[in-house]
């Protein structure tokens, strides 16, 4: 069993009913040591996968002698090993993702919460899974960054790291994900938790094709906060942008359709742009408990 430090984003009691879940890749990956999941390679153990001619020199064990009886052919089996899974994390941490929160002190109720929320929970069934987790943490450069790993002392670390983060800054997705790109190591499954509130989503994406070439697979978690979607009922509002992008003093009323319209076309581009790059696209409303967005996640990778 498992002993790690706890935070109070990582809910044990709660994650109880789905230890028995995994999170599994819907492509082949590659590995350090036997596992569960597909691997890209074809070996000697697992599960059976196909037959090519013997050559000479090779291991007579993997010979398949009741074919070579009654044919008088030479022929080997192939397997389909099976290995561990290698899952980053990247969280999207630019100011933006503060939105929701209780005050500019207290982060209860934003975008930020909910993702750490699910990246630790997430974490934690990665390694008690005996996979390997690793975390990013993104805004204007790539802030953190912890390579993979499965030990108790390695996710303790992962967690800490990840309650003690501070929404700051503006996403710009080039360097951060420049720099990513130059300190991942082998292929494995990127989760990139964001809002995608940024002028530079065409970098982002550039760059997300490039760990897609080098046999990543990424998927999209899209978090929308319910107020976002709608506008509040009022008469007179301040709207601040969170980013730098300055105020706006108008009544909801006046601008509730035209807002609306321009939302939905928002989350309908990032949804295009994020499957035209290869990623699985998924958007989640902080409105519902984290948990449950965890479970049907679990069970749509396992479907």
């Amino acid at each position: 069993m498992l002993k790690q430090e706890k935070t109070k984003f990582l809910e044990l009691s709660a994650l109880a009913a789905l230890q028995n879940m995994r999170f599994t890749t819907r492509h082949r990956i590659e590995g350090t040591y036997s596992g569960r999941h597909t691997s890209r390679t074809l070996g000697g153990s697992g599960e059976f996968s196909d037959y090519r001619e013997y050559t000479p020199g090779e291991d007579l064990r993997r010979l398949d002698w009741r074919v070579l009886g009654r044919t008088g052919r030479a022929y080997v089996k192939l397997f389909q090993d099976e290995t561990n899974l290698v899952c980053t994390p990247v969280v999207d941490c630019s100011r933006s993702m503060q939105f929701g929160a209780a005050s500019s002190k207290d982060n209860t109720g934003s975008k930020l919460e909910y993702a750490q929320y699910f990246v630790t929970a997430l974490s934690h069934l990665v390694s008690f899974g005996r996979d390997q987790v690793g975390l990013a943490l993104v805004s204007e450069t790539l802030k953190d960054f912890l390579s993979p790993g499965s030990t108790p002392d390695h996710v303790s670390r992962l967690h800490r790291t990840l309650a003690n983060v501070e929404a700051a800054g503006e996403a710009k997705w080039e360097p951060a994900f420049g720099e990513l790109f130059q300190r991942s190591g082998r292929r494995g499954v990127m989760l990139l938790i964001s809002d995608f509130l940024s002028d530079d989503l065409d970098s982002l994406f550039s760059s997300i094709r490039l760990f897609r070439h080098r046999g990543w697979e990424v998927i999209a978690l899209h978090l929308v906060h319910p107020d976002e979607e709608r506008l509040p009922t009022g008469t007179a509002f301040r709207f601040e942008g969170m980013e730098g992008e300055g105020a706006v003093s108008c009544s909801p009323t006046e601008i509730r359709e035209i807002y609306e319209t321009n939302f939905a076309q928002h989350l309908s581009n990032i949804r295009t742009m994020a499957l035209s790059a290869g990623c699985d696209y998924r958007m989640v409303s902080t409105a519902i408990p984290y948990l449950q967005t965890l479970s049907g996640f679990l069970v749509a990778r396992n479907g």
